[in-house]
Order: structure tokens, then sequence, then C-alpha cells
């Protein structure tokens, strides 16, 4: 899927303000990651993806937590390079694919991974992969999918300490992290904290 294969690491973020998605796509890129998803959790979202996409075009941007068709449009026009959603609407991947914008719907179940895949998608978001069962239920889940090419990068309660159990699965092309960059560090514009962060975050992923 483009070059979204290439990133073990991505940064799930939450932005409240668009003056701070600059500095903070700074922070990633000097960490060495040059990848972004911004969550559309709030209303900054749209605007934060436009400023990075325009000041960082090394910056590979995209939307989060995209559920409905406007949002799905307003990420694009914002400058959206690939779109995630923490569920699988048909309708919704239709849309990207019309764009040539690769998406990425979520799953939890079987059934959800065979929905997408008669979407016309492979490369799908385990989600909330920690509370839905952890690598040891996505070992399962994928394996009866192997055959047919089927990645997944699972999101939520994924940490600096488990991260390697998602990534030592064959079938998990990368992993979707928020502690990368805290809600927190960034209303405290600790971009130097964030940095480190993805150092550590690369250094262990190269591990696995």
């Amino acid at each position: 899927m483009l070059v979204l294969d290439q990133f073990p690491v991505i940064p799930v973020i939450v932005i409240d303000d668009v003056a701070d998605a600059k500095p903070l796509a700074k922070a990633l890129l000097e960490g060495g990651l040059n990848i972004i998803e911004v969550t559309f959790r709030t209303a900054a979202a749209a605007g934060a993806i436009e400023s990075i996409a325009n000041a960082f075009p090394e910056m590979l941007v995209g939307a989060g937590t995209v559920v409905t068709l406007e949002q799905a449009k307003i990420a694009i026009d914002s400058g959206s390079k690939f779109g995630l959603a923490p569920g699988t609407d048909p309708e919704m991947v239709a849309y990207f694919k019309e764009r040539d914008i690769p998406f990425i719907p979520g799953i939890m179940t079987p059934s959800d991974i065979q929905v997408a895949i008669k979407a016309g998608c492979k490369y799908l978001k385990f989600f909330p992969a920690g509370s839905a069962g952890g690598p040891n239920l996505l070992k399962a889940m994928a394996a009866p999918y192997a055959n047919l090419d089927v990645k997944f990068c699972p999101t939520g309660g994924v940490s600096i300490d488990n991260m390697n159990e998602y990534l030592s699965i064959p079938e998990v092309f990368a992993i979707g992290g928020s502690w990368l960059a805290t809600k927190a560090q960034v209303a405290n514009k600790d971009w130097s904290a964030i940095t480190t962060q993805v150092k550590k975050a690369l250094a262990k992923a190269a591990q696995a």
C-alpha cells in the first residue's frame, strides 16, 4: 500500500490547536519519522493537516478517525495522503478509492475482516487492539486470511512495552501509537520529549 508499509510506527495524534501542528511535525521528523496520522477528534484536525502538508512536503500526513463522508471530503481537501477509520464502512472505502487515496478501515472481528476484503481492502486497522484481545487475538484472526495477503496495523492500547509483540506477527505491517506524542505533551509544547520517544520507538521496532 503506497509507502505506508515502510513505517513500522505510525504516530496517532490529537491536535487541539492548529498552531501546534508544525512544531509537532518537526519534532517527529527530527526523531526520524516522516509520517503522521492526525485524528478527526477535534475541530483543529483539518487545519492541522493542511498546515503540515504545506510546510513539510516530505511528511506523509493522513487523517484518522474518519467516520463520515463529510470528514473524508474535508480530510482529502486539506491534503491528507491517506485515511483511517475505527470501523469498516464500504461507502467510505469506495469514496477514498474513487479519489485514489489509500484508506485503512478498522476491524475487530473475522466478520469485519471479510467485509473489508469484500470492499477491496487488504490493509486493515485492528482497533481497539488492547481491549479486543491483544496480540494473541490478532494472531488467531490473521491466520485464516494469511493466504490473501491481508495486513494489519494494531492501534489502541499499543505502547513502547508491547509494540514488538505486535510487530513480531508476520501479518502486522505497522503499529499505531498515541503515546509517541500525548495530548499533554503537545499542549505543553514538549517537542524534545516527543522527538526522544520517536527515536526510542524506532530503535525498539528495529529489534522486532
